[in-house]
């Protein structure tokens, strides 16, 4: 009886076993099947502030991206951005690090509105429910009276 037990254990253990790589299999298959369609690059400056934006288009919709905030007088904000477009609007999370503290990262959500090459980054009203933080349903975002207008720049690859 305690051999059928052992035995049934190990089977049980190979079968999870299998199971896992076919996961890590088909997750490295579905990066690779990602196709980038475009990658473009803007830049956003407003008195002393600069932000530096690039964006990669998948051929499934998925945005994603890098943004550097320099903003005056606080500390660097550095991260990356991953969205999707919802008709000419980019809504995105942008999950960062601010200044040398590489332990603590922070995460806000983002609006774009795209009007030809520009791209205009939205006021909203955020709340936060269950520590995650998001834009209020049923609360417009104000495109119009906004600090930072994205202009589309050549994208130059770091060294």
């Amino acid at each position: 009886m305690k051999n059928l037990g052992l035995f049934c254990l190990l089977l049980t253990c190979i079968g999870l076993g299998s199971c896992k790589n076919n996961q890590s299999e088909k997750i490295i298959e579905a990066k690779e099947a990602k196709e980038l369609v475009s990658e473009q690059c803007y830049k956003a400056v407003y008195e002393k502030d600069t932000l530096d934006l690039k964006i990669n288009t998948f051929k499934d919709g998925e945005i994603t991206g890098d943004m550097v905030m320099a903003i005056a007088n606080m500390p660097k904000k550095v991260g990356e951005i991953v969205g999707e477009f919802k008709g000419d609007t980019l809504f995105a999370s942008y999950t960062f690090i601010q200044g040398t503290d590489k332990e603590k990262t922070f995460k806000n959500p983002m609006a774009f509105l795209k009007r030809g090459n520009e791209l205009i980054l939205g006021n909203g009203q955020i709340q936060i429910t269950l520590g995650a933080s998001h834009f209020v349903k049923g609360e417009p975002i104000d495109f119009e009276r906004v600090k930072y207008k994205f202009s589309e720049v050549d994208c130059v690859e770091k060294q």
